[in-house]
């Protein structure tokens, strides 16, 4: 009996434009390499979780609320009672500060995740299903893109008022369009694959092909723009604080705190550079993050 000879199976090595995708990594795969090829990026994600958990701490690491006033220390530089100082109401910025945190993390992560679902959901419908769909969802997306963030924001916020509710409906109706553009252009890809060529021949349906094929190989993109979303959404409610249409007195937030210490910037500048200095960090953290991330995830640079 002849044996058949056994050859060794070449290594794959894919590029853009190949057929197959390449398998994505695991979770802890993905945090090895991660902290193999960007420290600054593993730098970022402890910055982050320290952030996170001054926030979730925050009635432990400090005695006061954010609201306790005491007008015979305000404007007191910072010192061992109050280590950042107080602010024309004599409140302690520290609890200020922390208690903020918890306002700005949830406005840049639960707008950041509406919106990436919704972005997600309609790009990878308009890209399978082409057409009238794609071009309906898409024009819809034009639009919304075609008005400036900040200025659309604006506007929705003056027509709704302040509130935190009305802020995560404004920022997750301004951010969607970006997330489905993204998401469309690599559904388009994905569906050129053999394997889901190979599924449409054999009768699965379009909307398990969407849930079991298409989603799963977006989802490294889709987290590359949920964290950098995250900052985008914090740097937006600072701003509509700072103009007075987001987070409204007596209630704690970092944007409106520099709008507020803004009058006081000669006489007091610890009121306004401290939440100042704070929403830059979590803003660079979480784009090195974002940056990082899109490095290690892409599926192209596996075998390079």
């Amino acid at each position: 009996m002849i044996k058949k000879r056994a050859f060794p199976e070449k290594e794959k090595v894919f590029r853009p434009g190949d057929e197959q995708l390449p398998e994505p990594d695991g979770f802890r795969t993905v945090l090895r390499r991660l902290a193999g090829e960007n420290k600054l990026a593993v730098v970022s994600a402890a910055v982050i979780l320290l952030f996170v958990l001054a926030a979730v701490l925050a009635p432990v690491l400090t005695p006061y609320t954010e609201k306790d006033m005491d007008l015979r220390h305000r404007l007191s530089p910072p010192s061992p009672e109050h280590l950042f100082g107080t602010d024309e109401g004599g409140r302690d910025i520290l609890t200020r500060m922390l208690f903020g945190s918890r306002v700005s993390l949830l406005i840049g992560v639960v707008p950041s995740l509406v919106s990436m679902l919704l972005g997600a959901a309609l790009g990878i419908v308009s890209g399978y299903a082409g057409g009238k769909t794609d071009a309906v969802i898409m024009r819809l997306a034009d639009l919304m893109l075609a008005f400036p963030s900040m200025l659309l924001a604006m506007v929705i916020m003056y027509t709704l008022g302040g509130g935190l509710m009305n802020i995560f409906l404004t920022l997750s109706l301004v951010n969607w369009a970006g997330v489905a553009r993204v998401v469309r252009s690599e559904t388009l890809r994905i569906i050129k694959t053999e394997y889901v060529e190979a599924a449409r021949i054999t009768g699965v349906a379009g909307i398990r092909i969407m849930l079991c094929h298409v989603l799963p190989n977006c989802i490294p993109t889709m987290l590359v723009l949920f964290t950098l979303n995250i900052p985008a959404s914090i740097l937006t409610e600072s701003s509509l604080s700072f103009l007075g249409l987001g987070i409204q007195p007596p209630d704690a937030s970092w944007g409106l705190m520099v709008n507020t210490g803004r009058q006081f910037l000669y006489s007091a500048p610890w009121l306004s550079l401290i939440p100042s200095a704070a929403i830059m960090a979590i803003v660079l953290a979480f784009n090195f993050l974002g940056d990082g991330l899109a490095d290690v995830l892409d599926p192209y640079r596996k075998n390079q």
